[in-house]
């Protein structure tokens, strides 16, 4: 059986057929705000693998940049999903019913992270991006 998920006033539902992959967190300020806290925890879902499956008239959309943007519930404001076009591009990994199956593979834009954000774990740091310079200790960001 496949992953289930939802916002916190129970209204929306949504179901994944694949298992979640490429997890990562990002720190920048946009994810801050975008998730009221220290960034995002994010993971893909397969093309096809996401559904709604409930309160999908509950959702509104926010385009980020052109083409790409997040889904939230307009009765809570849970941030559920990214999409790329009109595609569940991703989950964010709070809205995940019991354990994803998936851990932080890296942080994202470590550098411009909040002052009072703290990391943790063993999951590589990025200054930015991850084709760019890692970061190596939590001193450094």
């Amino acid at each position: 059986m496949g992953l289930t998920g939802g916002c916190f006033c129970g209204g929306v539902r949504y179901a994944i057929a694949e298992p979640l992959r490429d997890a990562r967190a990002c720190h920048c300020s946009r994810c801050r705000k975008t998730f009221s806290g220290a960034g995002s925890a994010y993971a893909e879902v397969a093309p096809g693998a996401f559904s709604w499956v409930a309160g999908e008239a509950m959702l509104t959309r926010f385009d980020t940049v052109p083409g790409f943007g997040l889904v939230f519930c307009s009765v809570c404001g849970t941030t559920l999903a990214g999409l790329a076009g009109d595609a569940v591009h991703g989950v964010t990994l709070g809205t995940v019913d019991g354990d994803p199956g998936v851990q932080i593979a890296w942080h994202l834009h470590v550098a411009s992270k909040a002052p009072w954000d703290h990391l943790g774990g063993e999951a590589p740091r990025y200054a930015e991006g991850p084709d760019g310079p890692r970061i190596e200790d939590e001193g450094s960001g």
